[in-house]
């Protein structure tokens, strides 16, 4: 491991986002990545790491950046062919993001860790960053709804985020072990960035085990966030509405609350500044800054803004 390397907490849109811009300005060989297992879930007898792929995908060059997931120029045909056996196919997986999903899988029963199948992945497809996922054990992010429980993919994908959420869960959590280097990372790292993903099911689901959250409270490494939230909302994904349903303050105070017991520094939107103040109040610099990634100049500037601020 290089010394005075920078480590990246991710999920998400928004992360995959942040990334594509950091690797722009830093050296991919000097940025280590913990990303977000919680929204995995098996279909079509595959396991399906999400936000593994897109952050992989990203970092690769050949995601959809319209959709911000999955491969561009991909074609549906098996997704097609499944819908006439019956299967429901609402969660969308393209021809090439298959083969992804068969390879990890296959290597899953042979038993390997999703560590290292994620490392494969990286190999093969020329991605310098170190992407390791938060955990090798099974970890879901559950949504226990007014109608029930179901896991997040339900709920973000299938329901399209329509269900009233009572309560966010993470089962299997208590079990869970952080990955391999994972620890490492967080003790020997110059720079944490947490980036402007969800800070209930992506973020959130990281600092749920509890020694990645202890190992951020104890480390040297000065830790600097990005709010995804400007103006009480989000660019893209439900964290808006989660906080909401769960009671918290809709706001990048807010988000700078859940993070309060490690952060050092925190990068809002210009639109936020009225909340500097009551931010800095807890504890933490604040640092304002336009933070909405409308292209790649956008991204290299709110990742360079930010190596700059801590």
């Amino acid at each position: 491991m290089k010394e005075n390397f920078y480590l990246v907490l991710a999920g998400g849109v928004g992360a995959a986002k942040f990334l594509d811009g950091l690797v722009r300005v830093v050296k991919g060989e000097d940025i280590s990545i913990i990303v977000n297992t919680g929204d995995d879930i098996e279909l079509y007898g595959l396991h399906i790491s999400p936000d593994i792929d897109i952050v992989i995908y990203t970092l690769a060059g050949i995601v959809d950046d319209k959709k911000g997931w999955g491969i561009k120029g991909d074609t549906f045909n098996c997704l097609g062919k499944l819908e006439k056996f019956g299967y429901e196919t609402w969660f969308k997986v393209g021809d090439k993001d298959l083969a992804t999903h068969i390879n990890r899988s296959i290597l899953l029963k042979k038993g390997l860790k999703l560590s290292e199948i994620t490392d494969r992945e990286c190999n093969v497809l020329g991605v310098k960053a170190k992407i390791i996922p938060m955990t090798d054990d099974d970890v879901k992010t559950i949504v226990i709804t007014d109608k029930g429980e179901i896991h997040f993919q339900e709920y973000m994908v299938k329901s399209k985020t329509q269900e009233k959420v009572l309560q966010i869960k993470f089962k299997g959590v208590k079990k869970a072990k952080p990955a391999p280097g994972v620890i490492n990372c967080i003790k020997k790292a110059r720079i944490i960035i947490i980036c402007p993903s969800n800070p209930i099911v992506s973020i959130g689901t990281i600092l749920s085990i509890q020694e990645i959250r202890e190992s951020l409270k104890d480390t040297k490494a000065k830790i600097i966030g990005i709010s995804p939230l400007i103006a009480g909302k989000t660019v893209k994904g439900p964290a808006d509405e989660l906080m909401n349903s769960l009671g918290m303050e809709v706001s990048a105070h807010g988000v700078a609350k859940l993070y309060q017991d490690f952060l050092d520094a925190f990068v809002i939107d210009i639109a936020d500044k009225n909340l500097k103040e009551r931010i800095e109040s807890l504890g933490i610099k604040v640092f304002v800054t336009d933070t909405i990634m409308r292209g790649l100049r956008e991204k290299k500037e709110l990742a360079k803004f930010t190596l700059e601020a801590i």
